[in-house]
C-alpha cells in the first residue's frame, strides 16, 4: 500500500469513545474524583466533541443506561449533533440494580427477568429516540458457588429473554453480546467466552453478532485468533479497545501489550476496512481513567489506536501470505515485526497538518483553554 493510500485511511479513522470515560469511575475499592471529570452527559458530550475537534477520530460517543438518562432523547440526540458527534451504541446496565442480586435476564424470579427485559425495551426505544444503531449487552449473570444455579436451566433462561429483546429490534438494529469469563461472578458466568456467545448469536439469528472486549479474556487468550474467525465467519460485531494487567483493568490502549494490539488490527484489516465510513463493526474505546485526567487519556488512546491502525497498514499481506503458505515461519514473522517495529509518528504528524490539527494532541489537551477551564470550573459533592 503506498504512502498517500496510508495517509487517507488514517485520515478517515475514527472511534466511538465511552460517555464513561468522561465521567467519575473507579474500583470496586473506590472511585477517587478526577479534577475535570464530567459530571453528566451534556458534559461528557461536550468534551468528547473537543476531543473529536482536536483528532477528528471519535465517530460517536457510547452512553450507558442509567448512568445517562435524561427526559428528552431526542434533544441529547440535538445536542451531539450540534457539537459535531452523534450518539453511538446504548449500553444497558445489568449490574447495579438491587434486583439483580441473583441474575439479570437469566433470573429465576419471573418478575425480575421481566423488569431486566422492559429495562431493555426501554434501552431500544433510546436507541429510535437517538438514531442509535447498536444495542450494546454486557450481561453479568452467572454464580459464585457451586449449586447456586442449575446451568442448563439459567442459560435457557436467559436464551429466552434474549430472544424476546431481538424480537423487540428494528432491522437495521444489531444486538452485541459481550462476553467476560468471570467477575462480578466469580464462579460461573453464562455468557463467558466467544464460544458460548458465538452459539447464542447463531440461535438468534442475522441481528445478533459477538463483541470482544480485550480485557474479558484469562491470560494467555490469543485474541487474533478469536478475532479471526470471528470475523470470517461474519459473526464479528464490536469491539472494546483497552488494555489489562491481570483481569479487566480498563487501563489506556496500547499501554500494556501494544504488540499484542497490533496483531489484533492484522486480522481486522483482512476483513474489515477500518477507514469506511459504513464499516460494519462497532469500534469503541472502554476504559476507566481511575489515575488519568480524563480528557487527555482518551486522547492518549486514541492516539495509540492511530499508530497502531498505520502500522498494520505497513504490512505486506501479499507477502505474509505467501511465507504461510511455503511454511516459512521467520519470514512471515519478520514481515510482521518490520512493520511493527516502525516509527509511524511522521505519518500521523503529516496526515494531522493536512487536516490542520494540532501534530501533538496530547500536548495540546493538556495545554489547551478548553481542558483547563474543565478543571477550573467543574465542581463536586
Amino acid at each position: 500500500m503506498n504512502l498517500s493510500k496510508i495517509k487517507e485511511k488514517i485520515s478517515n479513522f475514527k472511534v466511538e469513545v465511552p460517555s464513561w470515560g468522561f465521567g467519575r469511575s473507579g474500583t470496586r475499592f473506590h472511585a477517587f474524583h478526577i479534577p475535570g471529570e464530567a459530571r453528566n452527559i451534556y458534559e461528557k458530550i461536550d468534551d468528547a466533541a473537543f476531543v473529536n475537534k482536536i483528532t477528528d477520530a471519535v465517530s460517536a460517543v457510547a452512553i450507558h443506561i442509567p448512568w445517562d438518562k435524561v427526559e428528552d432523547y431526542k434533544a441529547l440526540k440535538d445536542y451531539a449533533e450540534e457539537k459535531g458527534t452523534k450518539i453511538g451504541a446504548v449500553n444497558p446496565n445489568y449490574f447495579q440494580d438491587e434486583d439483580y442480586l441473583f441474575g439479570s435476564l437469566s433470573n429465576s424470579d419471573k418478575k425480575i427477568r421481566r423488569k431486566a427485559i422492559e429495562q431493555t425495551f426501554e434501552c431500544i426505544e433510546i436507541m429510535r429516540q437517538t438514531d442509535s444503531k447498536i444495542l450494546s449487552m454486557w450481561i453479568p449473570d452467572g454464580s459464585n458457588y457451586p449449586g447456586q444455579i442449575d446451568f442448563k436451566r439459567s442459560f435457557d433462561l436467559l436464551e429466552d429473554s434474549l430472544k424476546q429483546i431481538t424480537k423487540e429490534l428494528d432491522e437495521d438494529m444489531t444486538m452485541l453480546l459481550e462476553y467476560k469469563f468471570f467477575e462480578p461472578a466469580f464462579y460461573s458466568t453464562l455468557l463467558c467466552d466467544w464460544g458460548t456467545s458465538y452459539m447464542l448469536s447463531k440461535e438468534l439469528g442475522d441481528k445478533v453478532k459477538v463483541l470482544i472486549d480485550l480485557g474479558h479474556h484469562p491470560q494467555g487468550t490469543n485474541i487474533e485468533y478469536i478475532v479471526s474467525i470471528l470475523s470470517y465467519k461474519g459473526k464479528l460485531g464490536g469491539f472494546h479497545f483497552n488494555s489489562r494487567k491481570y483481569a479487566d483493568d480498563d487501563l489506556t490502549v496500547g499501554s500494556i501489550d501494544p504488540y499484542e494490539l497490533f496483531l489484533i488490527f492484522v486480522e481486522l484489516n483482512k476483513y474489515f476496512d477500518l477507514s469506511s465510513e459504513n464499516q460494519d463493526i462497532s469500534l469503541v474505546l472502554d476504559q476507566s481513567h481511575n489515575v488519568k485526567p480524563k480528557i487527555p487519556a482518551v486522547v492518549q488512546s486514541l492516539n495509540n489506536l492511530q499508530i497502531t491502525y498505520a502500522k498494520s497498514l505497513l504490512v505486506d499481506y501479499d507477502q505474509l501470505k505467501q511465507a504461510q503458505e511455503k511454511h516459512d515461519v521467520i519470514v512471515a514473522e519478520e514481515i510482521l515485526k518490520d512493520a511493527y517495529e516502525k516509527d509511524v509518528r511522521d505519518i500521523l504528524r503529516e496526515v494531522r497538518k493536512e487536516k490542520g490539527l494540532p501534530e501533538n494532541p496530547l500536548k495540546y489537551v493538556r495545554e489547551s483553554q478548553y481542558h483547563q477551564s474543565v478543571l477550573e470550573k467543574r465542581e463536586y459533592n
